[in-house]
C-alpha cells in the first residue's frame, strides 16, 4: 500500500469541497435559494462554463490526491524488514497518465507533433561531426521512418481519440437522458426534451459543450499516446502536461484566496456599517491605509519574509514538495489578508442600508441584542454580495497569481503554473525561430478558466442581484381580434401576425 501524503492545500482544496457540498444540501432544502440557483441554471452562457469549470475542477482534484509509492524490498533483506517508499510524492493524476509520453522528458525545445528536437546538435555519423536536428527520446519513437510516416500516424491517433471522446459523450447523453426519464413518460421523450431544450436546467447548453471539451480531449489523449502533442520547453518537460498540472494551483489560489478574505471582510464591514461612529471611522482609516500601499510591494513584502521563516527552518519541511505546498499555502493567505479592502467597503454600504429597514428596528425595539441582529438579519442579507464578490474575484486572482510569478515572487518554482510557464517563455518568442507553444498553450488554457469563471459569475450576479436582472422581451399573440370593419379595418394577413411585444423584469 502506498503511504498517503497530505499536504496543507489538499487539505483545504477538500473542505472547499465539502462546504460547497453542504452550501448545495441547504439551496436544496431552502424554496428561495433554490429558486435563485434555478434561474442561474436557466442561463444557457452559464451552464456552458459551468461544464468547463467542472472540468478544471476534476483535474484538479486528482491532482490533489497525493501519495509515495512502495518501492520493492532489495534482494537478500530480511521478511520484517521495514517497508520503504518513494522519496517523492505523486499524485493520483501522475499515475493515470503515467504510461503516456506526457511524462517523459526529452532533452530540450521539441515542436508539437515533432519527431526531432527544435535545435541542431553535433552528432557523430560514420565518424565525422555532423550538425543536425536529432531524434526524440519519446516523441515518435516507435516510427522507423518519421518524415514519412508521422503525417498518417498522427492522424489515425487523432481520430482513434476523437472516437474515444465521441463514446464518452454518447454514454454522457445516455446517462443524462436516463435521468431525465425519471419524471417523462419515457427515455424517448426524455431525449427530445433534451436535444430541443425544454428542460428547466440547461442541459443541452452543458451536454454541447461536454462534446466539444471530450472530442478536444480525446484528440489530444490519442497524439499524446505516441507525440508531445503540445512541444516541450527549454528542460524538455511536456508542454500539455506543465498546463494540466498547473490547473491545481490556479483552483488553490482562486478559491482558498477568496477564503482567507472573507473573515476580515465580513467582520469589519457588519461591525462598521452597523455601530458607526468611532467603529466605523476607525475601519474606515484602516482599510483606507492598506489600499494606499501598492498592492505588488506589500505582497512582495510579505512572500520575501515568509521566504526566510522557510530557509531558517529547514527541519519542519524536509522536502521540496512540502515547502513548495507551504509557500502556496501561505501565499494564498498572503493575498487574502491584503485583498479584504474591496469586499469590506460593499459589505459597509449594504449595512448602512439594512440597518435603517423596519425588520432591523422591529427587532431593536423588541430587545434584540446587537450581536443577534448582525447574525439573524445582517449577515444572511448580504450574503448575496459576498457570492457575486467571491465568484468574481476567482478570476482576476488567477491573472494576478500569473502577474507575481512573472516578477518572481509568486509560487515555487518547482511547481507548476501559468504564471511560471509565461515567466519562462518571455526570452523565447525573442527566438529566431520564433517558440510560440509554451506561451500559447499557457494562454489558452488561462483564457478556458477566466472566460468561464466570468461567464458563471455574470449568470450568478444576474440571479442573486435584483437590480442587474435582465428585461426580456417575450412575443405572445393577442386574444382579442382586431375588428374587420369601421374605421380601423385591418386586413385578415395582418390580424393573424399581429403580436405584442412585452418588457418583462424578472423580481419587480
Amino acid at each position: 500500500m502506498p503511504l498517503i501524503v497530505l499536504l496543507w492545500t489538499d487539505v483545504a482544496l477538500y473542505l472547499i469541497v465539502i462546504a460547497v457540498l453542504a452550501y448545495g444540501w441547504h439551496v436544496r432544502r431552502t424554496p428561495t435559494l433554490r429558486a435563485t440557483w434555478l434561474r442561474v441554471a436557466q442561463d444557457g452562457p452559464a451552464m456552458c462554463a459551468a461544464a468547463v469549470l467542472a472540468v478544471f475542477v476534476v483535474i484538479g482534484l486528482l491532482d490533489s490526491v497525493h501519495y509515495r509509492p512502495r518501492l520493492p524490498p532489495l534482494p537478500g533483506a530480511a521478511a520484517d524488514a521495514p517497508v520503504a517508499y518513494a522519496p517523492s510524492a505523486r499524485s493520483l493524476l501522475d499515475a493515470l497518465l503515467a504510461d503516456t509520453v506526457l511524462t517523459r522528458p526529452e532533452k530540450t525545445y521539441s515542436a508539437p507533433l515533432a519527431a526531432r528536437q527544435f535545435t541542431k546538435e553535433t552528432m557523430l555519423v560514420d565518424g565525422h561531426p555532423v550538425r543536425d536536428f536529432p531524434r526524440l527520446r519519446a516523441g515518435a519513437a516507435h516510427l522507423a521512418d518519421p518524415d514519412a510516416e508521422r503525417p498518417a500516424d498522427a492522424a489515425w491517433r487523432a481520430v482513434a481519440g476523437l472516437a474515444g471522446g465521441v463514446l464518452v459523450t454518447l454514454a454522457a447523453g445516455a446517462v443524462l437522458g436516463l435521468g431525465l426519464a425519471r419524471r417523462r413518460p419515457s427515455w424517448r421523450a426524455a431525449m427530445r426534451d433534451l436535444l430541443r431544450g425544454d428542460t428547466d436546467i440547461r442541459w443541452r447548453s452543458m451536454f454541447i459543450t461536454l462534446c466539444a471539451l471530450c472530442a478536444v480531449a480525446g484528440i489530444l489523449a490519442g497524439l499524446a499516446t505516441g507525440y508531445h502533442p503540445l512541444g516541450t520547453d527549454r528542460t524538455g518537460n511536456d508542454v500539455f502536461w506543465q498546463a494540466i498540472k498547473s490547473v491545481r494551483t490556479a483552483l488553490v489560489i482562486g478559491s482558498l484566496t477568496t477564503l482567507a478574505m472573507l473573515p476580515p471582510a465580513l467582520g469589519f464591514g457588519i461591525a462598521a456599517g452597523y455601530f458607526k461612529g468611532k467603529v466605523d471611522d476607525a475601519i474606515t482609516y484602516l482599510y483606507t491605509t492598506l489600499t494606499s500601499i501598492p498592492g505588488v510591494l506589500l505582497v512582495a513584502a510579505c512572500v520575501l519574509m515568509m521566504q526566510v521563516y522557510i530557509d531558517n527552518n529547514p527541519t519542519r519541511f524536509p522536502t521540496s514538495a512540502e515547502r513548495a505546498d507551504l509557500r502556496l499555502f501561505l501565499l494564498c493567505l498572503i493575498l487574502g489578508l491584503t485583498g479584504w479592502a474591496g469586499l469590506c467597503r460593499l459589505v459597509r454600504a449594504e449595512v448602512l442600508k439594512l440597518r435603517e429597514l423596519e425588520y432591523v428596528q422591529a427587532a431593536r425595539a423588541f430587545g434584540v441584542s446587537k450581536w443577534g441582529i448582525m447574525r439573524r438579519h445582517l449577515v444572511p442579507n448580504v450574503m448575496h454580495i459576498v457570492l457575486i464578490t467571491v465568484v468574481l474575484e476567482f478570476s482576476s486572482l488567477v491573472l494576478y497569481e500569473a502577474v507575481l510569478s512573472y516578477l518572481g515572487i509568486g509560487v515555487d518554482p518547482s511547481m507548476n503554473s501559468y504564471g511560471s510557464m509565461i515567466n519562462s517563455a518571455r526570452l523565447e518568442m525573442s527566438m529566431d525561430p520564433m517558440i510560440w507553444w509554451n506561451l500559447g498553450t499557457a494562454f489558452v488554457f488561462m483564457l478556458a478558466l477566466v472566460l468561464s469563471a466570468n461567464l458563471f459569475a455574470d449568470g450568478v450576479r444576474a440571479a442573486f442581484d435584483p437590480r442587474a436582472r435582465k428585461f426580456r422581451a417575450r412575443r405572445v399573440p393577442v386574444l382579442a381580434p382586431p375588428p374587420t370593419g369601421g374605421l380601423f379595418a385591418v386586413s385578415p394577413v395582418a390580424a393573424e401576425t399581429s403580436e405584442v411585444t412585452r418588457q418583462r423584469g424578472e423580481g419587480r
